[in-house]
């Protein structure tokens, strides 16, 4: 009994992915429930349009944060700010009631608007947009989408990749005459078919059961799922090439997958996290795709008010695939053969001395060194 309990302890000490998983991930979700879990959301930015909109800024309580004050823009350009996200509140003066229209799809900021507005009474008239009845499944859909393709790009490629060590047949790439890249490409495509085909199926059936609108571009929206796919893709090689076993490969992109859910505004919003959380948020891919899905979905915005987010999974997607490549290429570089040290390269020095011998054979020359001696 006391030899198996410390057989059990020394395996797990020498397993040191298992021991961090039991030592951080405690601490991880400590962190992200105390800082991170927040539904209430302290501002709004907010922008003031109209003739009297001077008036109506110094009226307003500091809950909204009046980041643009615009006498001449109309309730057109109000919309035009909300759409492109530069504001989650925008009143319109020049008319009795004052118009303020919200933002829908950031919910949990909307929730906090339309509460602080009906304090008000008749001064404000509350329009809604983009998710009229601030329903959650509106913006949940959009972000589920990416959590789809970010496990099957994850999870599901690197225990794909893995299974070519576990098999064996990671040595049979190395000696195969395409480059790594070659290979990686080649082993996430089908990842990458079966990803979309999964995007195609939630994105239909979240519109036919829950009656999510779609109001912008398809094919933005295709844009932005490639992008975040392959950086999705990349995460799932290189966390392959950083495990040895299935096992290995899954509690690994556990820790990416995790962060993920909690800190990319998918669940709590990023505007009610703490500072030192909400930077982690913003390094996640999902946290992107979620604003391009959203973005795209329920306001319509266009490709040119979502560059921000497209850049940076752009540029996402450019450092995964290149450090995925480099770690698998030095994978392989063990297996590959040296050509300055084959056999092959090593025969034309081992008949030198027979080419200046001439053509004669060693039995020959044998038999004239025993010539010799008897004479």
């Amino acid at each position: 009994m006391k030899a198996m309990i410390v057989k059990e302890f020394r395996e797990l000490v020498r397993d040191r992915r298992t021991l961090g998983l039991l030592v951080m991930m405690p601490l991880l979700l400590l962190v992200i429930f105390g800082y991170a879990a927040n539904f209430y959301v302290s501002s709004l930015s907010t922008a003031v349009v109209g003739p009297q909109a001077s008036q109506v800024v110094t009226m307003l309580p500091s809950f909204f944060d009046v980041t643009v004050t615009e006498p001449a823009d109309t309730q057109a350009d109000a919309k035009t700010l909300l759409r492109d996200n530069k504001v989650d509140v925008a009143f319109v003066t020049g008319q009795t009631p004052v118009l303020a229209l919200v933002d829908g799809s950031n919910l949990f900021a909307a929730q906090s608007a339309v509460a602080a507005l009906n304090k008000v009474g008749d001064k404000v008239k509350t329009q809604v947009l983009y998710n009229p009845g601030l329903k959650t499944s509106w913006v949940m859909v959009p972000a589920i989408i990416g959590l789809i393709l970010t496990f099957i790009g994850t999870i599901i490629t690197s225990i794909g990749m893995v299974r070519e060590r576990e098999a064996g047949t990671l040595e049979q790439l190395a000696v195969m005459p395409i480059r790594p890249s070659q290979v990686i490409l080649g082993k996430i495509a089908p990842y990458f078919l079966v990803a979309a085909a999964d995007m195609i199926i939630v994105t239909v059936l979240g519109i036919a059961l829950f009656s999510v609108p779609f109001n912008g571009n398809p094919l933005a929206f295709a844009l932005g799922a490639a992008i975040f796919l392959f950086v999705t893709l990349g995460l799932g090689v290189f966390i392959s090439t950083i495990s040895q076993t299935a096992g290995q490969a899954i509690q690994t992109a556990f820790f990416f997958l995790l962060p993920q859910i909690l800190l990319s505004g998918m669940i709590f919003p990023l505007e009610a996290m703490a500072a030192g959380v909400r930077w982690i948020g913003y390094l996640l891919p999902l946290t992107y795709f979620t604003m391009i899905s959203q973005g795209i979905m329920l306001r319509g915005a266009p490709i040119t008010s979502l560059w921000l987010p497209f850049v940076v999974l752009t540029a996402m997607a450019v450092v995964v695939f290149t450090g995925a490549t480099l770690r698998f290429r030095r994978d392989l570089a063990p297996g590959r053969p040296d050509q300055g040290s084959s056999p092959v390269g090593q025969q034309p020095a081992a008949t030198e001395p027979a080419a200046a011998g001439g053509n004669a054979s060693p039995a020959a020359a044998g038999g004239q060194d025993s010539t010799v001696g008897s004479a």
